[in-house]
């Protein structure tokens, strides 16, 4: 609709200036002695229009020529540009295909352009790691060095490639400058946390596993497994002497205190150093609030001497345990082993054989065998202490 109105405009305009032409009867004389020259007014303005026309065709032909060679490297510099986002595309296209060795070669020819160079190089480092090119890698790595902009990714990506190649020192490197720059979004923290567990800096891994875990970035089965290595190397340090496994356990958050493998794990070093009263409190404590084997386990191995008040009060509780898991094997098994000390015959002999009704692995049968095995040789019954030895034995066997 547009195109028809300017079509009118135009012819009605050319009608006004053919009517203004056809009824314009005026003369121009230009006189210049002894020339001289008429013509009509109509002419005259017609050469006007051409000679203003000519010289603005001219001007435009000087400044067309003027800008000639910064056309030319305006259109080199656009084919430049041009052809290194085509290889740009083409490296990251290869990469996320696995090829690479092509993914390398692209981003050679993609560094060339300066704006290219940064991202190029970080692709680079990445297939060169790829291709367990090492050397090449760090060169790669290295030439982003001058760029401010991207050193959030190299460092990022130096992280990254450092752990996949078992380098812990230079990966923590990397996350004390991240750090130090303030980025310490959640995928910065997962790969801290794989640099930290390489390097077996277990406090570490501990402070970012419960970081991670506020923000729900850790499957639970995971943030479970790694505080159990944690504290299992943590506390393996620690086991040559008494005082250092006391103040590390009182470095240990409370939440953690209570965890049946810490608590376990705790209180068999504790048991090593002759920490007996200190064990029990830690395992009671968690039987509270967990009931797992492992403490059971553990409650058994930290008994008190014959005849203690402790040796009694650790019966009491195994009672009251009893009464709300009456088929707990490992339960019947640790009341038979402190009646066992106690010299309470019967009580042991019975909790013992209950441990054997209700046993499903091979280690707590074959630690109720040799314990019913030792007290009826305690009470000079050795037909029955051989049979339960060669039950024992048999057991030993197939373990």
């Amino acid at each position: 609709m547009g195109f028809f109105i300017r079509l009118v405009i135009l012819f009605t305009v050319a009608v006004l200036v053919a009517l203004a032409v056809h009824f314009n009867a005026g003369n121009v004389v230009l006189f210049y002695p002894p020339y001289r020259i008429d013509m009509s007014l109509n002419f005259f303005v017609f050469l006007d229009l051409a000679l203003l026309a000519l010289l603005a065709l001219f001007f435009y032909t000087l400044h067309i020529t003027q800008q000639m060679p910064q056309r030319v490297a305006a259109y080199r510099r656009s084919k430049l540009e041009y052809e290194g986002n085509k290889t740009l595309r083409d490296a990251l296209k290869a990469f996320f295909e696995g090829r690479f060795g092509h993914a390398e070669k692209a981003a050679i020819m993609a560094a060339e352009l300066p704006e290219n160079a940064a991202l190029a190089a970080l692709i680079g480092a990445r297939a060169a790691h790829n291709l367990s090119k090492f050397d090449r890698r760090d060169e790669w790595l290295a030439s982003v060095d001058n760029n401010p902009q991207y050193k959030v990714a190299r460092l990022i990506s130096t992280v990254e490639l450092m752990v996949d190649s078992h380098q812990p020192e230079q990966a923590l490197e990397a996350v004390e400058d991240l750090n130090a720059n303030g980025t310490r979004h959640i995928h910065v923290l997962r790969w801290a946390l794989k640099a930290n567990q390489q390097a077996k800096q277990w406090s570490e891994v501990l402070r970012l596993v419960r970081a991670l875990d506020k923000n729900h970035s850790l499957h639970p089965a995971l943030s479970m497994r790694l505080r159990e290595l944690a504290y299992e190397d943590l506390i393996a340090d620690q086991e040559h002497d008494a005082e250092s496994i006391h103040r590390l356990w009182l470095s240990i958050p409370v939440e953690d205190r209570l965890k049946p493998f810490v608590a376990s794990l705790a209180a068999r070093t504790m048991v090593v150093q002759g920490l007996f009263e200190e064990a029990r409190n830690i395992l009671e404590k968690a039987l509270q609030v967990e009931w797992d084997k492992r403490l059971i386990i553990s409650y058994r191995e930290s008994a008190g001497e014959e005849g203690s008040p402790a040796l009694l009060t650790q019966i009491e509780h195994c009672e009251s345990w009893l009464i709300s898991h009456p088929t707990d094997a490992e339960l019947a098994l640790t009341m038979g082993v402190l009646c066992l000390r106690q010299k309470l015959w019967g009580k042991a002999e019975r909790n013992l054989e209950q441990a054997l009704v209700y046993a499903s692995d091979k280690a707590c049968q074959r630690e109720a065998n040799l314990k019913l095995a030792q007290l009826n040789e305690q009470l000079g019954i050795q037909e029955k202490a051989s049979a339960y030895y060669r039950a024992c034995a048999l057991l030993v066997d197939r373990f």
